[in-house]
């Protein structure tokens, strides 16, 4: 059979989209550990939440809420996308960019997944189905509709008039912010198996840094649309082809001239900018987003363990293993804590300076799948089931 993406949602189960059984017998199931018993220091108050449709269900998708001008936009895996008020979650506009298929039958989900981003006068969005949306924030209608050259698993990144979407078949493509016309395509290979996500672009000084599925970070010039360096951080080793998957997932982090990225079975490593030469590395993977902050690094390793390490060679600083398996979001900081969600729908609040428990909550029983999105003096994340819930600390 032939392998391309794969699921894996917390090292749990796989799930292959050709539709073969990866497994020929029963398997050791990784145990989710329980719930860690927490005295809240304090309490984070619910503002308010609002449905938007279906969310994902038990699907793979990178949808989470955007924010910009005091306007919160999210959107549903079928196509709902509405802009609330980010002080009482009220409605503004709301659309449904499903395929109207006829007056008698189910309309053909847009299968939206490649995340919500909001930038000036409009809202973008990717989908499966290889289709990048731009919308004007003002009410939501369609300012232009592109075809991209693959499905859009991770969320547009809009940089020097351009739009940058990562596409499942590895390639990065720039479209014009005004008009979605494709200005340049680079190729970034992709291994004959891989785990179901992309990397989406940082950008800094002209230059699009994104992870690829081969285990390489590349570097690419906006204006040109060409590669000016890559760098391997993970090297596919092992008995099994699980071992063996590379993929750089997560969105580099370019900070004082630095870029820091993980791959899934390789390394945490810190570049160098201009070069891409490898200035450290550390034994952890992951494929989830991290924070770089006042020095330190926090992230999620692959067994769920939330970690902090210094950006001066990554020593470890503490490390909290109290939520093993529980398939956590990645991480944020929000007014001085460090925030995941889980699959169970708590969101845990963590002490920055020694990764203990200061706060934990029970939100929503779909549970939790993209991180939190710090929206000025509020906290928002979308759980599974498609409520959005804001929070203030």
């Amino acid at each position: 059979m032939e392998l391309r993406k794969i699921l894996l949602p917390g090292l749990i189960s796989v799930t292959l989209l050709s539709g073969c059984s990866w497994f020929s017998g029963e398997e050791d199931v990784v145990k989710m550990s329980p719930l860690p018993k927490v005295e809240n220091q304090f309490t984070p108050e619910k503002v308010w939440s609002t449905s938007v449709g279906d969310g994902v269900g038990e699907f793979y998708s990178n949808l989470h809420p955007a924010w910009a001008d005091n306007t919160v936009y999210a959107a549903d895996r079928h196509g709902l996308v509405k802009a609330l008020n980010s002080g009482d979650g009220s409605k503004k506009w709301e659309v449904d960019l499903a395929e109207k298929t006829g007056f008698f039958s189910r309309n053909r989900s847009a299968l939206l997944s490649g995340g919500v981003t909001a930038d000036g006068a409009h809202v973008y969005l990717g989908s499966e189905r290889a289709q990048v949306y731009a919308l004007n924030s003002s009410d939501g209608s369609i300012a232009w509709q592109a075809k991209a050259a693959g499905e859009v698993l991770s969320r547009p990144v809009v940089s020097d008039g351009l739009v940058l979407v990562h596409t499942s078949n590895g390639m990065l493509q720039g479209l014009d912010q005004n008009s979605g016309a494709i200005k340049w395509s680079v190729n970034l290979d992709v291994p004959a198996l891989s785990l179901r996500g992309e990397s989406a672009p940082a950008t800094a000084f002209g230059a699009a840094i994104v992870g690829g599925d081969n285990g390489r970070v590349s570097a690419v010039i906006m204006n040109q649309g060409q590669i000016i360096w890559q760098q391997r951080i993970s090297q596919p080793t092992g008995a099994t082809e699980i071992d063996r998957l590379a993929d750089v997932d997560m969105t580099p982090i370019v900070d004082n001239g630095v870029v820091y990225a993980l791959a899934y079975n390789g390394n945490l490593s810190a570049l160098d900018l201009r070069s891409g030469q490898i200035l450290w590395k550390r034994e952890i993977g992951s494929v989830k987003d991290m924070v770089v902050d006042a020095g330190r690094i926090y992230l999620v390793d692959q067994d769920d363990r939330v970690i902090a390490l210094s950006t001066e060679g990554g020593v470890t600083i503490w490390r909290q293993s109290d939520l093993l398996h529980r398939i956590l979001t990645s991480p944020v900081l929000y007014n001085g804590y460090l925030v995941v969600g889980d699959s169970e729908g708590y969101l845990h609040w963590i002490n920055t300076t020694d990764g203990r428990f200061v706060a934990q909550q029970e939100v929503d029983s779909s549970g939790f799948q993209t991180e939190p999105v710090v929206a000025s003096d509020k906290l928002l994340i979308q759980a599974k089931g498609g409520e959005v819930y804001a929070f203030t600390r």
